[in-house]
């Protein structure tokens, strides 16, 4: 069988986070993204979880070992070129996540989504778990991706404007060595506002109309994860996130009807 060159030169993300049995977010909605970059996706799964976009039913969260034992395989593997991290459940799992990750090389990005409650509103991670990642995950990490809530767990004030939004960012940026893109989804308002500030001071505004009658649900494991791959492509920060933050609003604006709902329509790049 002759070998199909472009398929050598496919690059090798890496997602480490939690599975949706709804397949909207999580694991699933990370390797759909994958995919849509022309990135060939791995994972690491991190806990099993009952759910659709309603809410979350029950979580059975990964044992340490078989985490490792997940991580160790890909990258023992594969030349992954790039890693985003979503859901970690346990402050245990984050310090494996630390571990294993700080053997690679610094050269490969990694995006850090600090997920704490899902879109429905359910906890995804507990306070430790949540502390261990502001601690010790954020300052390796190229680029964090925080929303509103998130924002005030790190430690911030809760946002109420966008400009507000951007003083966060900066400060965050600042504070742990890593580019923060604040995602302002949870403002009220016709107007989608997210902010990327970088620690060298450099900020940048993203915005458009927001779509109402769209669920939302996965779109933040959405937008790590084509940010992510546009990384593996070999894409600057700054270019990585305009790409992935316009995939997302094509996503939204080309919406997936599901018997009479509308979701993210994955697949649309």
């Amino acid at each position: 069988m002759i070998e199909d060159e472009k398929s050598k030169r496919l690059p090798i993300a890496l997602t480490i986070a939690g599975s949706d049995s709804g397949a909207g977010a999580g694991i699933q909605a990370d390797l759909l993204t994958f995919a849509d970059f022309h990135v060939f996706g791995t994972s690491a799964i991190t806990a099993l979880t009952a759910q659709n976009p309603d809410g979350v039913k029950h979580i059975q969260t990964t044992s340490p070992q078989n985490l490792t034992i997940q991580i160790q395989q890909v990258l023992e593997y594969f030349p992954v070129a790039a890693i985003k991290t979503g859901m970690l459940p346990t402050a245990e799992l984050v310090e494996i996540v630390v571990s294993t990750l700080s053997e690679l090389s610094p050269n490969v990005p990694l995006v850090v989504d600090p997920v704490l409650v899902a879109t429905s509103g359910n906890t995804l991670v507990d306070n430790q778990a949540f502390a261990a990642i502001k601690e010790k995950l954020l300052p390796q990490a190229t680029l964090v991706t925080p929303n509103l809530d998130e924002v005030e767990a790190l430690g911030e004030s809760r946002p109420r404007n966008p400009e507000e939004m951007k003083q966060s960012a900066e400060k965050l940026a600042h504070a742990s060595n890593s580019a923060f893109l604040v995602k302002g989804g949870h403002l009220k308002g016709d107007e989608l506002v997210d902010v990327l500030a970088e620690p060298d001071g450099k900020t940048r505004v993203f915005s458009a109309n927001r779509i109402s009658d769209v669920n939302t649900h996965g779109s933040g494991c959405t937008l790590s994860a084509a940010i992510t791959a546009n990384l593996a492509n070999g894409d600057e920060l700054p270019e990585a996130v305009k790409r992935g933050w316009r995939y997302v609003q094509k996503s939204l604006q080309n919406p997936l009807n599901i018997f009479g709902e509308r979701f993210i329509r994955h697949g649309y790049n």
